[in-house]
């Protein structure tokens, strides 16, 4: 936990160091962290970076302190919302022009943050890294569900979001503060439908993406079918009650944890 601190001490640790921050939420990615954050350092030293370990069983904290990563740990585990709103307070509080969301498991390429942050800055609120700008989805049953996620969007805001279940994506300054002011605000394509309901102005930029270096998807057969429905539900329905509140408290940030 940060010390009580001076004014100026405090003041210091509030800078940013650089522009850009890339948040990495991590769970029980042992054998992917080390790689993902060693081509982050050494190949993209112009991005700031934050592992958000979320209260992993296995030694992903412990490689990465040994490492001397950049990481905040949470003592429990509280799935991605919670991991990435972590890790958009830490950005809010330190002041960055830009957050970017990255997986800890190797699928988002590093080399496609320079055009994110390109399109971001033709005055979008939030860029993502899609799949299917230019290239044609694959036909499967969780592509499936992308295009029922996509009409969903298309059919209640008229905007059409080619790769809504993405989760490489960048957010502008505004973005950042009001995704970590409120706590109902998820990584998730129903808030990507309720923001853009409210005005927001969202982009989306073509990418590729690898295979996860180890492990497997938390999503099987059977949660993918319910996050689907889920999200349906959410942005059909739910959204059309949701509130947006502009003036939320930002933690104090002698509170935050690295």
């Amino acid at each position: 936990t940060i010390p009580n601190l001076n004014n100026k001490r405090k003041t210091e640790y509030m800078e940013k160091k650089k522009e850009v921050l890339i948040i990495i939420p991590a769970y029980n990615e042992e054998n992917c962290i080390t790689k993902v954050i060693d081509e982050l350092v050494e190949r993209y030293p112009q991005y700031d970076y934050i592992i958000v370990n979320d209260g992993s069983t296995d030694h992903t904290s412990e490689i990465c302190h040994k490492s001397g990563y950049e990481i905040i740990d949470l003592p429990i585990n509280l799935g991605l919302a919670g991991a990435f709103q972590t890790g958009l307070k830490y950005a809010y509080l330190k002041n960055y022009d830009y957050a970017m969301q990255m997986d800890a498991d190797g699928q988002h390429l590093p080399e496609y943050i320079e055009a994110l942050i390109k399109k971001i800055n033709e005055g979008y609120d939030i860029v993502i890294g899609s799949r299917f700008v230019t290239e044609k989805k694959p036909k499967s049953m969780r592509m499936l569900g992308s295009n029922m996620i996509s009409w969903a969007i298309h059919m209640t805001t008229g905007v059409r979001v080619m790769d809504p279940t993405s989760g490489m994506r960048i957010f502008n300054r505004n973005m950042i503060k009001e995704f970590a002011s409120n706590i109902n605000y998820g990584p998730e394509p129903d808030t990507i439908s309720f923001l853009l309901k409210q005005g927001a102005k969202i982009g989306e930029v073509q990418v590729k993406m690898a295979e996860r270096i180890a492990g497997e998807s938390y999503l099987n057969f059977t949660k993918s079918i319910w996050y689907m429905t889920k999200m349906l539900i959410s942005i059909i329905v739910l959204q059309n009650f949701r509130k947006r509140k502009y003036e939320v408290e930002i933690i104090n940030s002698e509170e935050v944890e690295r």
